[in-house]
Formats: C-alpha cells, sequence, structure tokens
C-alpha cells in the first residue's frame, strides 16, 4: 500500500477565530458588527488620492526590501521628535506587512525551542500561536480584572532561566488600558541585568484618552537596547486593510530581523509607501486621533448608560469592555451569539483573548464607528 502525505500540524489547539465566526454571525442575522477592529467612516481622500498620484507616477515597482527609504527617513523624524529617541531609518526601521506581521517576525527572529515569552492576557490574539509556531512556550500572566492592571510580583514569579521575552501591548486590546510610569519602572527593575527581550506592540500608539501620556518603549534607551517595537499604519490612518506597518529595534536586533522579513514579505507595497511618507508630513493628522476617538468612546460610553451594561474604563485603543453581569449568567460567547440573533449587535466575547477561556462575563465593543451606527446599536442594546 503506497503511504499519503500527512501533516503534522505546527498549530493542533488552533481553529476558527472568534472574529470570522462572529462577523459571518453579523453578516447572516444582518447584526450591527461592533466585533471587529476596523472602521466604518471613510478615510483621508488626500491619502487615498496621494497612493493614486503615485501609481500614475510609475511608482509600482519593487522598493528596497526594509521599506521606502524615505519613508523609514521620515518615521524616524517622528519617533525622534515625538519619543527623544535617537532611531536611524537606515538600520532601525523595517516596514512590514501589518503590524502583526512585525510581532510575528520579530518572535522568529529571536526564540529557539523551549524559549519561554511572558505574555499578558487577555492578549491579542495571535501572540500565542506565533509563539507556539516557533517552539516557544508561552507562560501566561492574567490582568487583574476589572482594571486589567500587571501584578509586577505574579510577573518576577513566572521569571525563570528559560525566559527570552516579555510581551507588552499599551494602549492594550481588548481592555484600553495604558502602561504608566511606574509600570516601565516595575518592567526595568525585572530585565536589567539579564538577557531578556522586550516585543512591544504600540499598533495604537496615537489613539490614547484622558490627557495620558503613552509611554512608548522608544522613550527608554536602555529597554530600547532589547526591544522590538511595532506599529501600524492601519490603526493611524483608519486604513486596516491595508495591511502595513512597521518595526523600530537596535541595529543588532533589526539585522535578525530582516534576515527572516527578507525571505518571507521581502518588501511591501509601493504606492502605499510614498503616500504615506509625503502624507506623514501633516503632524496634525496623527496627533489628532487620541481626541477624535476619544470623543467616540464618550459618545458611545454616554448612550451606553440607557442599557444594563457596565462600562470599564478605557484610555486608549477601538475598544472598550462592558460588563453584563446584571443582564445574564450566560457564558460571554454564549451571551454574545444570542445578542446578535436575538438584538442584532455583534461584540467579542474577552474569554476569547485567554487560552484558558477566562470568563469575567464582559465583551468587548468597537467603538471606531460612525455615530449613526453606535446609536443604533445601542438602541437595541436597551431592550436587553
Amino acid at each position: 500500500m503506497l503511504q499519503q502525505p500527512s501533516i503534522i500540524s505546527k498549530l493542533p489547539n488552533v481553529g476558527t477565530t472568534i472574529f470570522t465566526v462572529m462577523s459571518a454571525l453579523a453578516i447572516e442575522h444582518k447584526s450591527i458588527n461592533l466585533g471587529q477592529g476596523f472602521p466604518d467612516f471613510p478615510m483621508s481622500e488626500e491619502l487615498v488620492a496621494l497612493v493614486n498620484k503615485a501609481m500614475q507616477h510609475g511608482n509600482n515597482q519593487y522598493v528596497h526590501g526594509c521599506g521606502l527609504p524615505l519613508l523609514r527617513e521620515r518615521l524616524a523624524e517622528k519617533c525622534n521628535g515625538l519619543y527623544g529617541s535617537s532611531v536611524s531609518g537606515d538600520t532601525e526601521i523595517t516596514v512590514t506587512p501589518g503590524g502583526t506581521y512585525a510581532i510575528y517576525t520579530a518572535l522568529t527572529a529571536v526564540l529557539q525551542p523551549g524559549d519561554e515569552v511572558i505574555v499578558f492576557e487577555p492578549a491579542y490574539d495571535s501572540y500565542i500561536p506565533n509563539i507556539e509556531i516557533n517552539g516557544g512556550v508561552p507562560v501566561l500572566v492574567p490582568l487583574q480584572h476589572p482594571d486589567y492592571s500587571i501584578n509586577w510580583d505574579l510577573v518576577r514569579s513566572k521569571i525563570s532561566p528559560r525566559t527570552k521575552m516579555i510581551m507588552l501591548n499599551s494602549p492594550h486590546n481588548p481592555s484600553g488600558t495604558v502602561l504608566s510610569s511606574h509600570d516601565i519602572e516595575q518592567l526595568r527593575s525585572i530585565v536589567t541585568g539579564t538577557g531578556i527581550f522586550i516585543l512591544s506592540d504600540e499598533v495604537y500608539e496615537h489613539l490614547i484618552f484622558d490627557n495620558m501620556k503613552h509611554e512608548s518603549i522608544l522613550r527608554y534607551p536602555d529597554l530600547f537596547a532589547r526591544s522590538f517595537v511595532c506599529f501600524s499604519f492601519g490603526k493611524v490612518y483608519h486604513c486596516t486593510g491595508w495591511k502595513m506597518g512597521y518595526c523600530v529595534a537596535p541595529d543588532a536586533l533589526m539585522k535578525e530581523f530582516r534576515k527572516v522579513h527578507q525571505f518571507n514579505c521581502f518588501t511591501c507595497n509601493s504606492p502605499v509607501q510614498f503616500a504615506i511618507a509625503e502624507f506623514l508630513l501633516q503632524q496634525d493628522k496623527y496627533l489628532q486621533l487620541g481626541a477624535f476617538l476619544q470623543q467616540k468612546r464618550d459618545f458611545f460610553q454616554a448612550g451606553m448608560q440607557q442599557t444594563k451594561f457596565k462600562a470599564l474604563p478605557s484610555h486608549g485603543s477601538y475598544f472598550q469592555l462592558y460588563d453584563y453581569s446584571a443582564i445574564s449568567d450566560e457564558t460571554e460567547k454564549d451571551f454574545a451569539i444570542r445578542v446578535t440573533k436575538e438584538y442584532g449587535v455583534t461584540g467579542i466575547p474577552t474569554s476569547a483573548f485567554y487560552k484558558s477561556g477566562t470568563d469575567n462575563k464582559v465583551l468587548r465593543f468597537c467603538f471606531a464607528k460612525k455615530e449613526d451606527t453606535l446609536n443604533a446599536a445601542i438602541e437595541r442594546l436597551q431592550k436587553l
């Protein structure tokens, strides 16, 4: 008998993501989808026109594999101006097809089989599979519900000789929490004098509210020296479907990052890079984002006070968590599905962001939507 080829899955426990499941349900039931994190309002017409201009002017062939040099130069100017860093666009920035790709590539560049990575839960759903597919071991540290703060003593107890990296995300998805200067000092006390890397997911860097400060790792030279810092153009310019981002890391780390990058993506969409390089000169386009999205958070939160949902604090990102324990004792997934089918509003069960499925009776809603969309969702949720 001839032997047939078979696959031994590298991700045996991974199935269809909850975002795909809930979005399909939303379409089926004509539900208002506040699940996935993408705007339903238009992006900048000027930026779209700049992409068209780049295409019309013939900028349609490969650019440098690490990113258009002019774009990297202007990103360095932005980073250094905002955070007081001294990043080199030539050797320390690589343009990537999205922030998630940058995170995967950073992990792939440094992880060896058996290396441990500290992951705070709830966590963006790509983190754990990205670690596991590289042979790493996720070491899970729960954030403290309901404020989703970090218990740094617990982090210290999880550090071992095999700890290779600590992953951070601020502003945080899904909770909307933001790292403080205290968190930075605690992090510094843990990693100083060790070989531990940091991966800082800062894709929501400009979506920060309530006059809070974004504690970018780029602000701290001692921490940046061991860090990969990942960003997203999609979140900044409301063009999530473009899948464009970048990674910033010290020269020695970026060399390893680029080794992986060159044989995977090699280079990214050229016309978009020309367009963004020009658009970056308008600082107000990204500096005003916090106030713009805070208005949407406040609008949604004020309307949700007319429902039985209880808002948990959100100081950044596209998202806010809402406690529904006064409405139902159903599991988060069951409740989210029922609300989609019976009331026509789709959220994401926060349990989906935990490997263990921790259930705190909380749903995540995306408020990066038109006011009409948010109003319609609120009216439906009032019926619960």
